[in-house]
């Protein structure tokens, strides 16, 4: 049990560190709110954040919002929850739409690793913490 919870942190880490390197490029990183923000730079990523569910945006509005930085590619990074599904279909829509590419892979990456224990972005900086803590312990 404690190889498959190695096995897993350490796949988690790297995801982790290639959002990092991304964000360092320059590619901004979509999220739901303030919060998740927040846990993103916990984890070591800085970079361009733009939070989608704060001051009143719309979802229009969040798509003018990556349109004006310019880029060609954006990650989305909303929760795993129902709600957060369908907010990430309806952004990459409109993303696609202006000619920007959304990135959907960390997302899938991480719902994959964490799926089942984590529904939220927010909740990803705890969850490594916890992961660390069984293997520390195990």
């Amino acid at each position: 049990m404690q190889d498959r919870l190695k096995e897993k942190e350490e796949r988690l880490l790297q995801v982790l560190a290639s959002l990092a390197e991304q964000t360092g490029k320059g590619i901004p990183i979509v999220v739901e709110g303030k919060n998740d923000v927040e846990t993103l730079k916990m984890l070591g990523i800085e970079g361009i954040t733009i939070s989608a569910k704060t001051g009143g945006k719309s979802l229009l509005d969040v798509v003018s919002e990556v349109e004006k930085l310019g880029v060609q590619e954006a990650i989305l990074l909303f929760d795993f929850d129902r709600r957060g599904r369908e907010w990430t279909k309806r952004v990459k829509l409109h993303l696609e739409k202006v000619g920007i590419t959304p990135n959907l892979t960390f997302w899938s990456e991480l719902l994959i690793l964490v799926g089942r224990d984590v529904k939220d972005i927010e909740g990803l900086a705890s969850y490594v913490e916890t992961l660390k803590s069984k293997i520390r312990n195990s």
